[in-house]
């Protein structure tokens, strides 16, 4: 029989890293017909339960404008989780948005456990990362595939990489919104998120949104910068029953993640939104933030 507390840890670490990548990821879905970003502003409070016991508590907010967009995540485990480990973190990414792309600027992440601390810090340029740093840099390994030059060129950080343009002026809660693939650069490993539609749902927070979502399943893709022997990265690599679901901001095309699960072996993991409450800016608004 496994040992339970470590078989618990291996499989909430294997969930947040997925869960981070694409819900804590401020990623937002914007449609491509329009040449201005929509404008508005997302609080959101989140619950994480493994198995359905709780082991975590986070919020997310976002704000974007026709020219920039920013976001920023704190959370921390909870409940049983704390009986194994203690742990927080926070992430915050700026940029600014280029022919209805986004495009960022800068990224740093922080996450603090009973055992050590780790920072990453980015800055952009067109695409490529101009400046990084990593504390703790990765331990050496003869079996970690190292991160090339290439690697670190045209790709987005993990609070940008979910961020997606949906073409035409239709509704956006459609399947359009999850036929996508995104490189991203963590500081440490570059890998791939490719997601595809899987069906249709409804949902109502405890305070804010109520209404349709659209469930896209989630594929994660190392490329770099990993140990292809280590536990959380075949598991992940072999997943195929992730899923996000994906709500949209109140006033404007633009939709994020209000849900995300998968399985691992003692259970499913959900990180889901007790309160999504969205408020679109008008234009003006904007534009008087500008001028200050």
């Amino acid at each position: 029989m496994p040992d339970l507390p470590m078989e618990l840890c291996r499989s909430y670490r294997a969930a947040a890293f997925a869960a981070a990548a694409f819900v804590m990821g401020a990623g937002v879905v914007v449609d491509a017909g329009h040449g201005a970003f929509a404008q508005g502003r997302l609080e959101a409070e989140y619950t994480a339960t493994l198995a359905g016991i709780p082991i975590g508590r986070g919020n997310w907010t976002i704000d974007f404008s026709d020219d920039q967009f920013s976001a920023a995540a704190t959370g921390a485990t909870t409940g049983l989780l704390r009986v194994f480990t203690s742990g927080h973190g926070s992430s915050a990414a700026h940029g600014i948005v280029s022919i209805g792309q986004p495009v960022p600027v800068s990224y740093a992440a922080s996450i603090s456990n009973d055992k050590h601390n780790d920072d990453v810090r980015m800055a952009f340029a067109g695409g490529n990362i101009k400046d990084l740093s990593v504390e703790p840099p990765p331990g050496p390994s003869s079996d970690r595939i190292p991160v090339t030059e290439a690697d670190r060129r045209n790709v987005l950080d993990p609070m940008t990489s979910v961020l997606n343009v949906v073409g035409g002026n239709g509704d956006p809660i459609s399947p359009q919104a999850c036929t996508r693939k995104v490189s991203v650069f963590d500081g440490r490993m570059r890998y791939d998120l490719r997601s595809e539609f899987k069906r249709m749902e409804t949902v109502k927070a405890e305070k804010g949104y109520q209404g349709p979502v659209v469930v896209c399943a989630v594929y994660f893709i190392p490329i770099s910068g990993y140990v292809p022997q280590r536990y959380a990265i075949k598991y992940l690599a072999a997943l195929r029953d992730a899923e996000v679901w994906l709500a949209p901001i109140a006033g404007t095309r633009v939709m994020v993640p209000f849900r995300f699960s998968l399985p691992t072996p003692i259970g499913t993991g959900v990180l889901q939104a007790t309160q999504f409450v969205a408020v679109a800016k008008p234009p003006h608004a904007a534009a008087n933030v500008k001028t200050r």
